[in-house]
């Protein structure tokens, strides 16, 4: 598996941005995506999240391969918002909060925080809030509505490692669904060859930067601190990716559910041999 840092940017106009890296899918970071007048970057804290929301009830995940077959994991528990954070910044956890929508229900607190509109399409209406624990993980996979992410970094320190498209077959990706069975973290190269012959990115998020991950790029996300982050979505410019988005959430996913229902481990089963089958064919074709 080999993995090259990715470009950083500043100072780009729209033009400029569309042309060199979202026309040709592309991973950036980007030092200016939020408008460094944004009242977010100076008031946002646990302690801010806390007085504001500390009793709004949020669905709490687990470690990132806690549902390996299913296209969605679902959250192991529910708590208080203020809790959560209280256990993420008192030690390790593998917890995690997954596309929490505080930011549309509280629009008050969503107008703190204002972005560079750099692509068009730019849902700035749609801001999702993550938060994880140190040593937590998000399995890798990649965005089953095939929007471009923006993903915006405001405590802690996270790592992000990115894949084209082109290169599911060698992830081991489940067929009917849009994640991989390894482990990339900590790659068994014996039984999953395929991962040598991966080409990548990866990129270190901090305080104020905000990663530009591609329409349909395979995304493997840990948490090397506690913190959160924000992701933007701008849908593709693309009818057929916006087509394949609709596939994916109205047919391929809700299939999936079904034949798990019916057929039980024998579609797991058949998912697994078919994404060891696949990537060895890749390797073979290479």
């Amino acid at each position: 598996m080999q993995l090259k840092p990715v470009t950083t940017i500043s100072g780009y106009t729209r033009q400029q941005f569309t042309s060199e890296f979202l026309e040709r899918s592309i991973p950036v970071l980007i030092k200016d995506f939020i408008h460094p007048e944004s009242e977010a970057l100076k008031k946002w804290n646990y302690d801010y999240f806390r007085q504001e929301a500390g009793e709004v009830m949020v669905g709490v995940h687990n470690e990132e391969n806690a549902h390996l077959d299913k296209a969605t994991s679902q959250p192991a528990e529910k708590m208080k918002f203020g809790d959560y954070l209280d256990l993420i910044e008192s030690r390790p956890t593998v917890r995690r909060l997954f596309l929490f929508n505080l930011l549309r229900e509280r629009p008050d607190i969503k107008q703190q925080l204002k972005v560079r509109k750099l692509a068009d399409n730019l849902l700035t209406w749609l801001p999702f809030l993550f938060f994880g624990g140190e040593g937590s993980s998000v399995r890798y996979h990649y965005d089953i509505d095939m929007s471009h992410v923006f993903l915006s970094q405001f405590q802690g320190v996270k790592k992000v490692w990115l894949f084209p498209n082109e290169q599911s077959d060698l992830l081991y990706r489940l067929p009917w669904n849009f994640h991989g069975i390894a482990d990339l973290r900590n790659p068994d190269y014996e039984a999953f060859p395929a991962l040598r012959h991966l080409n990548g990115w990866e990129c270190t998020l901090h305080f104020g930067e905000t990663l530009f991950i591609p329409s349909g790029y395979w995304h493997y996300i840990q948490y090397e601190t506690a913190g959160y982050s924000v992701a933007y979505r701008a849908l593709p410019v693309s009818m057929l990716k916006r087509a394949v988005g609709v596939r994916n959430i109205f047919i391929t996913r809700r299939f999936d559910d079904a034949m798990r229902k019916i057929l039980g481990k024998k579609w797991f089963d058949y998912k697994m041999k078919t994404a060891y089958r696949r990537a060895e064919r890749a390797v073979n074709t290479r």
